[in-house]
């Protein structure tokens, strides 16, 4: 039956209650994301890989943590495809146990000595699945915010969902940093990295509390009133909107890929190849996370302002220009150096991308196809970009014996890829109509409003 009309004071409360469940389910999944790869680049070849060299261990829990990445596209379809059938919010708690329960398994995996090549393989079965789970996530939580939020302010809503991002990088360095520094040494590196994974637990159980107390998308419940709910959304949307499909996943490529780059690569340079402390660092990575809380909101309103794509583009640019000094300024091995570099990197580059993405992106598909398409363009783009980019940074750094002189084409090859491509996009401002059927094969499936 109909639902009754919303009052402007109730749609604001449930707005609130829709961009808060939805920047804790993105604080699980980064959460997840920055544990595993700040641990990886820690703790993991010892643990998982221990008969290997430093750097050859190094990139083999990083191939673990790509495979996380791997399975994001089909959970993106999978996911988006019940998404825009039946609606997001039940989807969003699906996928928030899956990426919540798989982090705290984790915590309770056996190490390598325990069980032998069976911790390794478990390993990565844990990921494959987190790694579905995760691949709906994005989609549904950015909608659920961009659905609800005026038109004329999506780029600051969605942008709020995004604060969970440097929040899932901060609250585990933060608790990475304080563990190595409290307890005596070597106890981070022999157990006490598992009690990052095990705490995340209270963040998931607060997430679904959440997520249980708001109600499904506006825009979803009339787009399924209007029966105009596609059979097979992954197809309607890769053979109409092909070009846009390529074209936002190259943009999305130099977000996802530098982000990784500043945190990860980096973490692993100054411990790896400098042989410093990581106190210094990790220190450095909280203080920028802290500052891109702050940040993204601006570029979103920004966004809302000028326009997406100008702002999206920016943070493209400035990062194609910061590479080098990024390195110089790691270089250092200085804490100025690293607060310096990090604080541009992810406060200012990463956080313009990132601010106006979500509006940006989610308004290239129409509502009835909207999951399915910007859950393709974040997974395939992340996978790309984030999942890669551990791997072909550690690469380059042994490929140039230690040096980050390789690093800095790629910072900037992505960052200009993802630029020009993001020109070859429409403007994102507003969605379009919904994608109407053209023939028997299209049609749109007449599904009664519950």
């Amino acid at each position: 039956m109909p639902q009754p009309a919303a009052t402007p004071a109730s749609r604001e409360t449930s707005l609130r209650k829709v961009v808060t469940a939805s920047a804790l389910g993105t604080t699980v999944e980064y959460y997840d994301f920055t544990l595993y790869a700040t641990t990886a680049a820690l703790v993991f070849d010892k643990i998982f890989f221990p008969d290997a060299s430093p750097l050859v261990g190094t990139l083999a829990a990083f191939a673990t943590y790509f495979v996380g990445y791997a399975a994001r596209p089909l959970g993106g379809i999978l996911f988006g495809h019940f998404g825009d059938r039946l609606g997001r919010k039940n989807v969003l708690i699906i996928t928030m146990l899956m990426m919540g329960i798989g982090t705290f398994a984790i915590g309770l995996l056996p190490s390598y000595d325990s069980i032998g090549v069976a911790a390794p393989i478990l390993l990565v079965l844990i990921r494959l699945v987190q790694g579905l789970g995760m691949g709906g996530e994005y989609g549904g939580g950015v909608l659920m915010a961009l659905e609800y939020s005026p038109r004329s302010r999506q780029g600051f809503f969605t942008s709020l969902v995004h604060i969970g991002t440097p929040a899932g990088v901060l609250i585990p360095v933060g608790l990475v940093t304080v563990l190595d520094s409290t307890l005596p040494s070597g106890s981070y590196d022999s157990w006490a990295w598992r009690l990052p994974f095990l705490a995340s637990i209270l963040l998931v159980g607060v997430g679904i509390w959440m997520r249980l107390h708001v109600t499904e998308s506006p825009e979803f419940v009339k787009m399924r009133e209007d029966r105009e709910v596609q059979s097979l959304p992954v197809k309607e949307v890769l053979t109409r909107q092909p070009a846009t499909v390529v074209f936002s996943v190259l943009a999305k490529i130099a977000e996802s890929g530098l982000f990784n780059i500043y945190y990860v690569v980096a973490i692993t340079y100054v411990t790896t190849e400098l042989d410093l402390a990581k106190g210094p660092v990790l220190l450095a990575v909280l203080i920028a996370c802290a500052v891109e809380c702050f940040t993204l909101p601006y570029f979103g309103a920004l966004s809302d302002r000028v326009g997406r794509r100008k702002v999206y583009i920016f943070g493209a640019a400035f990062q194609a220009v910061l590479a080098l000094p990024f390195f110089l300024l790691i270089e250092t091995g200085q804490f100025w150096g690293y607060a310096v570099g990090m604080t541009l990197g992810l406060g200012v580059g990463h956080a313009a991308m990132y601010g106006a993405q979500g509006a940006l992106f989610a308004n290239l598909y129409p509502v009835n196809v909207r999951y399915t398409g910007l859950s393709v363009t974040q997974q395939i783009g992340a996978t790309l970009g984030g999942g890669l980019s551990p791997l072909i940074g550690t690469a380059l750094l042994s490929v140039a014996g230690g040096h980050w002189s390789w690093l800095i084409a790629y910072c900037v090859g992505v960052a200009v890829l993802s630029g020009l491509a993001t020109t070859r996009l429409r403007a994102g401002e507003a969605p379009g109509p919904a994608l109407p059927a053209t023939d028997p094969s299209h049609r749109v499936e007449r599904t009664q409003v519950s």
